[in-house]
């Protein structure tokens, strides 16, 4: 698959992304593209390496201490990738990795407390709505704060909404609420290079919004009606992890632009402006209060059997 098709590829995706930072992306698989023969399938490498990149994250994926179980949510949110680029730095986090991990929290008993540390423009919409609900699940079972640290744009702030607390730091950044896709025309580039391309389908829709001709208009209605159903999705979502009604995510709360720390916190994006040991030794204060009770009421029970 060459670059511009793998691109192209991409774009058809629902993204809850910066649109921006899609650039990045585009210079990674670019990069990556250059180290295969023509006709390689570059994602086939990309899943070839994921399994050794997962293993190094892995390693370094939960960190304890104090009870308190630190879980960073880096990069491009995907469902199942893990790619890193070692050039520029830039990566992605798996959901089902996540979800794997905060399981593991959960299921430790070292474990009093979840923090996310969130640094992440957002991503595919693809599995975030799954994250996000076992994240409020798990809140039944111990606090779960999140933090942006400095960045939880469009996914990444749809997973940190789904926390009991959301922080930002100082200079740190969130929102970026809404949902795009983009389709790309090739048809006037591949007729002036002598191309034509002739697609051979059965479906009347199976090759809509493909990138070898125009939009028309009934293609485009649709791709706007999955843009609807999950921008629908993520503002439900925000909407019940801050307690405010979907109205006021809709028509405040940046409307899909990203907004920084005092803004964030005046629009009730986040529970307050804090750096990452700030929230840390917060955390751990309150784990202290929650033990005190549990010493007393043992020192209730072995004063009761002594008068007994």
């Amino acid at each position: 698959m060459n670059q511009p098709h793998l691109i192209a590829e991409f774009l058809a995706t629902p993204w809850a992304l910066m649109p921006e930072r899609l650039n990045a992306m585009a210079a990674v698989l670019e990069r990556w593209s250059r180290n295969f023969p023509a006709g390689d399938d570059v994602m086939a490498h990309i899943g070839a390496d994921r399994s050794a990149r997962e293993a190094r994250r892995q390693s370094n994926q939960v960190n304890t201490g104090g009870g308190i179980a630190v879980l960073p949510l880096y990069g491009v949110v995907t469902q199942r990738g893990n790619m890193v680029d070692d050039v520029s730095g830039s990566g992605s986090t798996s959901t089902q990795q996540f979800t794997a991990s905060l399981r593991q929290a959960l299921a430790d008993e070292s474990v009093s407390q979840i923090l996310i540390d969130i640094d992440s423009p957002g991503g595919s919409v693809y599995g975030v709505a799954e994250l996000a609900e076992d994240i409020l699940s798990a809140r039944s079972q111990k606090p779960v704060i999140a933090i942006a640290n400095s960045l939880a744009a469009s996914a990444a702030y749809w997973i940190g909404c789904s926390a009991s607390e959301f922080y930002v730091t100082p200079g740190g950044e969130v929102g970026s609420i809404g949902v795009w896709q983009a389709h790309q025309d090739y048809s006037r580039a591949m007729d002036e290079a002598g191309v034509k391309t002739t697609l051979i389908s059965a479906g009347k829709f199976k090759v809509e919004g493909n990138p070898y001709t125009p939009l028309d208009e009934e293609a485009q209605a649709f791709m706007q009606s999955r843009v609807d159903d999950y921008y629908g999705a993520f503002t439900k979502a925000v909407a019940r992890g801050r307690g405010v009604p979907i109205s006021q995510v809709r028509d405040g709360m940046g409307q899909g632009r990203v907004l920084g720390a005092d803004a964030a916190l005046n629009h009730q994006m986040v529970d307050g402006v804090a750096t990452l040991d700030d929230v840390i030794n917060k955390m751990r204060r309150a784990g202290k209060a929650q033990a005190k009770p549990t010493v007393s009421r043992l020192a209730q029970a072995r004063h009761a059997l002594a008068l007994l």
